[in-house]
């Protein structure tokens, strides 16, 4: 008995253009949904290879710090020493200056005076002593304006005290600089200041 198709060929050909639609829409999921994962995986292995890298540059970049730190404490160090040998160089080059300077003070002293205190401060020494009187005071001035190695002397203060019931000395405080033969001093004191002083001392600091 034949067989009667009582679809109309339409009806049918739309069907199959339908199925055929859902398998091509089915094969492009599938192909869309692999090529998400290889995209996702191909950035999972973009950012471990960028993290990786950002490591490896933390630890370089921490070695050089390191290394930066070292240097610095080396220079630091470099420094101290060449502080150190240049204050031991000025040391020794000054040492018979100081030696000479010393000389002096001793050679100055008059009978009659001593000192009680010496400061040095750079080039300036500070001294403080007694004179048995104002003369004596005035010939320790025009022994240090009269040094090579001394000049600027400066009296800054000089008073009379009594020790006892009879004794009685004179008090003084002065200060000097430190040269040597033949070197340039900046506004040196006119010859005479010395005694100007010593006379300006007696009269309690006022001028005549």
């Amino acid at each position: 008995m034949a067989r009667i198709n009582l679809l109309p060929w339409r009806e049918q050909l739309r069907e199959e253009r339908k199925q055929r639609f859902l398998v091509a829409l089915g094969g492009t999921l599938v192909v869309a949904a692999g090529l998400v994962v290889l995209a996702g995986q191909y950035l999972d292995g973009a950012i471990e290879q960028q993290s990786a890298r950002n490591d490896f540059i933390k630890k370089e970049i921490a070695v050089l710090d390191e290394r930066i730190k070292a240097i610095k404490e080396l220079k630091e160090r470099r420094a101290q020493l060449l502080e150190r040998m240049r204050i031991i160089q000025d040391l020794q080059g000054n040492r018979p200056v100081i030696g000479h300077v010393f000389d002096q003070l001793v050679r100055t002293l008059p009978d009659g005076v001593y000192f009680t205190e010496l400061k040095r401060s750079e080039k300036v020494i500070s001294i403080a002593g007694a004179a048995e009187s104002n003369n004596r005071v005035s010939s320790l001035m025009r022994n240090l304006d009269a040094s090579e190695w001394l000049v600027a002397p400066n009296l800054t203060e000089v008073k009379a005290v009594t020790a006892g019931a009879i004794d009685q000395a004179n008090v003084f405080q002065l200060t000097v600089q430190q040269t040597q033969p033949g070197e340039q001093v900046d506004n040196p004191p006119a010859k005479g200041a010395a005694q100007g002083a010593v006379k300006e001392a007696k009269n309690g600091g006022k001028q005549p």
